[in-house]
């Protein structure tokens, strides 16, 4: 399970950097277009934002990979190990519920709904744009449910790594 993570990890990095190397150019000829040329460009305004989007997701999902996402674990630092290990764990459950109910199922019926609407100003689908959400659910999902097994099997410590604990 971990040499997949990593597999997983090493391909949404990579995704990361080439979508952010797009959303830079696509701003940038925003830009362009708008202030030299006088003439902006309407499809890359549009494609900057799902593009923003898409980089978002996938970038949530990386950083609950690395369980660098948001954690309040002040009231959970002062209950004994075992009680850190399965309040942590329902937290993780709530976490997989949502992924799974609302981003999986409720993003692919969104996506489903809106699969052959068209966008008026890119080349493909809305239902496709609208793909982020399932997507990213099912990568979070992975995420949580890899977290979850660790932290009940005790491979894992409960609180935030200490690396990433600011103080209060």
């Amino acid at each position: 399970m971990t040499k997949l993570k990593q597999a997983v990890d090493s391909v949404l990095r990579a995704l990361c950097i080439v979508l952010f190397a797009i959303l830079v150019l696509l701003v940038c000829w925003q830009i362009f277009t708008r202030l030299v040329l006088n003439d902006p460009s309407v499809w890359s305004e549009e494609a900057s934002r799902y593009t923003f989007i898409w980089l978002s997701l996938i970038g949530i999902s990386v950083a609950t990979g690395e369980r660098a996402d948001v954690a309040i674990d002040l009231l959970v630092k002062k209950l004994p190990v075992a009680a850190q290990r399965w309040v942590t764990a329902v937290a993780y459950l709530s976490a997989i519920s949502f992924a799974t109910v609302f981003m999986v199922y409720g993003g692919y019926l969104n996506a489903k709904l809106s699969w052959n609407q068209a966008n008026p100003v890119l080349p493909v689908t809305q239902g496709v744009l609208y793909l982020a959400v399932p997507v990213a659910g099912v990568l979070l999902t992975f995420y949580l449910c890899y977290h979850f097994v660790r932290i009940v099997l005790a491979k894992e410590d409960a609180t935030a790594p200490e690396e990433m604990q600011v103080e209060l």
